[in-house]
């Protein structure tokens, strides 16, 4: 039985491990909160605390290495650019990286859309990326040390209790006209899973569902929805951004998507 390691139980990895437990799938799966391990354990994952910060220390690196013997490894783990510095998540994945076992494990890493500039153009997994950026940086990192490794670019990742209108509710904004790059979790869900069934390695895939409309359409729905606030809309020309093409994805997989159009999302706020 294939056995699957998720490295970030958090808002996307935790429903990630949920439904591979549901195929019938082994999981391990880490948490840096010690009070979700129970929670973990209660869903069938077995739990580890594993804390990069950005390395760990030598009395748990037993632990850690343990935890990465395993046959397929998701690496799902915030960069917290913001508030960690621009080093910090890099330092993760190198560290990450140096303590992986021989032979490693097969390897889905995700990062995110932005590594794209924003200049109003539309972007593929071919198109140039903005250099120095901490995402590409481990990106890079992990595609030379394993070529195998299929990287996903996720766009914005929303649905549940994530709800775009909840975000700019009685703000005033200037983006209303700027077409959306937005993935629902639960597609994402489904591709990795994808991905590991179909043994789709050493590839990289923009993760963005394929309608992109802008985003008063989307807020406006919310609002619709869920009784928000409606974002107050300044006349101004439309800031710089980008369209992520997710083509390559639809068409490796073959992959269909339960949730197309942003504007229909499900949500659960």
């Amino acid at each position: 039985m294939t056995e699957i390691a998720v490295l970030g139980c958090g808002w996307l990895g935790l429903p990630l491990a949920e439904f591979l437990i549901g195929k019938g799938v082994a999981v391990k799966g880490s948490t840096t909160s010690p009070e979700k391990l129970d929670r973990l354990a209660e869903k069938g994952i077995s739990p580890r605390l594993i804390c990069l910060q950005p390395e760990i220390a030598a009395e748990h690196l037993a632990g850690f290495r343990s935890f990465l013997r395993t046959d397929v490894l998701v690496v799902d783990i915030p960069p917290r650019l913001g508030t960690q510095g621009h080093d910090f998540h890099v330092r993760q994945i190198r560290f990450l990286l140096q303590h992986l076992p021989h032979p490693a494990p097969q390897v889905i890493y995700v990062s995110s859309t932005s590594v794209y500039p924003d200049d109003y153009q539309a972007v593929t997994e071919t198109s140039p990326v903005t250099e120095g950026n901490a995402l590409v940086e481990a990106e890079r990192l992990i595609s030379k040390a394993l070529p195998a490794a299929t990287v996903l670019r996720c766009g914005g990742l929303m649905g549940y209790d994530r709800i775009p209108g909840k975000y700019v509710a009685g703000k005033t904004i200037d983006t209303g006209d700027v077409p959306v790059n937005f993935i629902h979790r639960d597609d994402v869900v489904r591709i990795i899973h994808e991905i590991i069934r179909q043994q789709k390695w050493g590839e990289l895939y923009n993760v963005v569902a394929p309608q992109h409309p802008v985003r008063r359409d989307v807020y406006a729905q919310n609002v619709q929805d869920f009784g928000f606030a409606p974002p107050i809309y300044k006349d101004s020309p439309v800031p710089p951004h980008k369209v992520v093409n997710g083509e390559k994805l639809i068409r490796e997989l073959n992959y269909s998507f339960l949730f197309p159009n942003p504007v229909m999302f499900h949500f659960e706020p």
